[in-house]
């Protein structure tokens, strides 16, 4: 016989049934569904119906998913021990091979990530790695979306976060930069040296050539030391003008005794 506690027993269980076949997704979510462990399809967004026990479902998000890759330690290819990581955007584009293609497409990415970024940045100098992200974040987003379009899944972008080198690096660094800011100030010094001999040497040529010239650089300099406030007055006198007092008379000497 039938009681009342059995019939009300089948009834919370059917209602629970009937429940658990409604499942709703949200706008970037969407179900991958099994029907008796062979794929379906892919279902959603928003209301969907699942037959309970016939049918199982992985919810799937589609949003662009941030990636920390861990500290990598490498060695570059001049022989510089060096500690990267890294940062990795990427998004599902096919669930079904999200799903069915890799057992977990969240490690799967990082895994690939971390020997990636160890296997490409060893290839390059440290000057490279300090100098050159941009490229080798293009570079590295190029690999890795290779690798997992047959997972489904889009590299969006790759970004090297940071470069870490031992301190005796960073000051040899220093000490190199330092000596690379020393010799370009001698050049150009050196420079400025030779351009201003240069202008000089053309004055002096304009200046012999045109004795008018010469008078009045002459006469423009007294005026600059006139204006001086000072005790002292100093007139500068003419090379040409001295020797003429130096020289001898070209005619006889008179007799001292006349």
């Amino acid at each position: 016989m039938i009681t009342q506690y059995t019939i009300l027993s089948v009834l919370v269980l059917v209602v629970a049934l009937l429940v658990s076949m409604f499942r709703i997704l949200r706008e970037y979510e969407r179900a991958v569904v099994f029907l008796l462990g062979r794929f379906q399809k892919v279902k959603g967004p928003g209301l969907i119906i699942i037959i309970p026990i016939v049918q199982q479902m992985v919810r799937v998000d589609l949003r662009t998913i941030v990636l920390d890759v861990p500290t990598q330690d490498l060695i570059t290819r001049d022989n510089v021990s060096v500690r990267v990581n890294a940062v990795v955007y990427f998004r599902v584009l096919d669930p079904e091979m999200a799903i069915n293609n890799v057992e977990n497409y969240l490690e799967a990415t990082s895994q690939l990530a971390q020997t990636t970024l160890r296997s490409v940045l060893g290839q390059h100098e440290l000057d490279e790695l300090l100098a050159e992200r941009e490229t080798l974040n293009r570079d590295l987003q190029s690999i890795l979306d290779q690798h997992t379009d047959n997972w489904g899944i889009k590299i969006a972008n790759v970004e090297i976060k940071h470069v870490d080198i031992s301190e005796s690096m960073v000051r040899a660094m220093a000490r190199q930069a330092e000596a690379e800011r020393m010799r370009r100030a001698k050049v150009i010094h050196a420079t400025g040296e030779l351009e201003a001999s240069q202008k000089l040497s053309e004055a002096a040529a304009v200046l012999a050539a045109q004795p008018n010239a010469l008078q009045l650089r002459y006469l423009q300099t007294l005026t600059e030391v006139a204006s001086d406030r000072t005790n002292t007055l100093v007139f500068p006198v003419p090379m040409d003008l001295i020797n003429r007092f130096a020289e001898k008379p070209a005619g006889k000497r008179s007799d001292p005794d006349q």
